[in-house]
């Protein structure tokens, strides 16, 4: 009888036990549930969220391009206008120059105009006038040319008679007269000289040669020409042999 009362109070109390278990893991059962579906609820709103802003993220890289786009095609508008203002600037410009020199040019028309009007000629008698003073210009200079063959004539002339007559003395040169030797001779002593009667080279002028600022030997001129003339080396002055590139100045300059 004790056994059946003990029994029956250990199942009492086991079901007791498992009664007050039940009701314990039933509220953790109801927690857990409770959260699960605070975190379902959270995890929904998040999801769409993401969504949402996936979207608008989406939205906004397209926007973005496009806004490349328009941004790229304005700035080749932008440069093309640029260019073209430049195109309109130089051209601009370029009308001002010329518009500058056609103002400047009929002013001088106007100038000479007033001028010829000044003069009381018609322009025919101007250009009658105009092509007597270029012709008289012309005879002028052909006449100052003559002129100085005959003097250059008189003066080879005079001076070959003065040397023949022993009446001379040195023959005077330019005082700027400055050579150099072209050919040599050395079987018959003559040279020829890159200077002549434009140079003011004269005949029977004697000239000293040197080479590197000593003095190689003096020759005396036999013939001049235009733009050279021939001379003979002078004896007993022949201190080395002369080269072609050697110096020559006058030896009696004039002062």
């Amino acid at each position: 009888m004790l056994i059946r009362i003990s029994l029956i109070v250990a199942i009492i109390a086991g079901l007791a036990a498992g009664a007050i278990n039940f009701i314990k893991v039933k509220e953790k059962i109801d927690t857990v549930v409770t959260e699960r579906n605070e975190w379902n609820k959270k995890y929904v709103e998040t999801d769409a969220q993401w969504t949402t802003t996936k979207n608008e993220l989406a939205k906004t890289v397209k926007d973005l391009d496009k806004t490349k786009e328009v941004l790229a095609k304005t700035e080749q508008e932008r440069a093309a206008a640029v260019e073209e203002a430049q195109v309109q600037i130089n051209k601009a410009t370029k009308l001002s120059e010329q518009l500058t020199k056609t103002t400047s040019e009929r002013d001088d028309a106007r100038a000479n105009l007033a001028a010829y009007e000044a003069t009381g000629f018609t322009p025919p008698q101007i250009a009658s006038l105009g092509k007597q003073i270029k012709e008289s210009q012309d005879a002028l200079e052909v006449a100052q040319t003559e002129k100085k063959i005959i003097q250059i004539a008189h003066d080879k002339a005079k001076a070959e008679l003065e040397w023949l007559r022993g009446t001379n003395g040195a023959i005077t040169m330019r005082a700027d007269l400055k050579g150099k030797i072209l050919v040599t001779d050395p079987k018959w002593d003559f040279v020829v000289l890159n200077v002549g009667e434009d140079e003011g080279a004269k005949i029977h002028g004697e000239l000293l040669v040197s080479r590197d600022g000593k003095l190689v030997a003096k020759v005396i001129i036999s013939e001049v020409q235009k733009g050279r003339c021939i001379a003979n080396l002078v004896p007993g002055w022949k201190l080395a042999e002369v080269t072609e590139g050697d110096q020559v100045i006058p030896a009696h300059p004039e002062s």
